[in-house]
């Protein structure tokens, strides 16, 4: 039976700076074990909008509420949603255990060591709990951030160029850790540049162009190579603009 009510909806969101509109007029609605791949070129105002869905960032005008609880007004409701982006924002003198223990901590869960080796454990860095995190590569500190961001189960997880840095075996654990996720009944938002990777975890697709969200499709049946090509015509526009890089199996 589908929930009555969405894990996460967005009402007409809308995000100006100063005389620029990074987002303008969003409306979303996702259940539980549904993943959006949100796909669009560089200034689209995809990370604005994650921002907003994250409760960083209040939205101009607009609402947004997870789980039918309102994301400005309530505390809970942000403490649901966990955010993974492509800058890590470790502390780098910490180690990857500790970083991953001090976010648990912050939302209270009751045993954080515990926790923290869980979630290190979903991203195959166990063996490197107790080294500092300067001392880790950048993919591997990628996989710290990401075991930080889940640490405390959230059920929207938002992600914003998630595998950047990471090769293939931190790619592989972050796929198998999204697909966990939504087997449990989470809730993913991802943004991404490559089309692969995007439908390969999505239930739902989607294009932002200037702001706005110009195309959504259903993922069960869609072909990567036409999507992609339909992309690169919505994307390039009247003006003669080269396609941003977006990658898949069609480049």
């Amino acid at each position: 039976m589908v929930p009555t009510t969405p894990a996460v909806e967005l009402s007409g969101v809308t995000r100006v700076f100063g005389r620029r509109r990074a987002v303008h007029d969003v409306h979303l609605s996702l259940q539980s074990g549904e993943c959006l791949a949100l796909f669009g070129p560089n200034g689209a105002g995809k990370t604005t909008l994650l921002r907003i869905v994250a409760g960083l960032l209040r939205p101009t005008k607009g609402t947004v509420s997870v789980g039918g609880r309102s994301l400005r007004d309530d505390a809970g409701a942000r403490a649901q949603v966990g955010l993974i982006s492509h800058q890590t924002m470790l502390y780098r003198a910490l180690t990857a255990a500790e970083n991953v223990e001090f976010a648990a901590r912050m939302y209270g869960v009751p045993d954080p060591a515990v926790a923290a080796q869980q979630a290190m454990t979903l991203m195959r860095i166990q063996d490197r709990a107790r080294t500092p995190v300067r001392a880790l590569s950048r993919g591997l500190q990628q996989r710290v951030s990401i075991a930080r961001a889940i640490v405390h189960r959230p059920t929207l997880v938002l992600l914003d160029e998630p595998y950047t840095g990471l090769d293939a075996a931190g790619a592989a654990a972050l796929t198998d850790m999204l697909h966990r996720v939504r087997a449990t009944g989470g809730t993913l938002l991802l943004v991404t540049h490559n089309v692969d990777e995007g439908l390969a975890v999505a239930s739902h697709a989607a294009v932002m162009v200037s702001g706005r969200i110009v195309r959504r499709d259903v993922c069960a049946g869609l072909d990567a190579r036409e999507y992609l090509a339909a992309y690169r015509s919505i994307v390039i526009g009247g003006d003669g603009a080269a396609a941003p890089a977006l990658t898949g199996i069609a480049s």
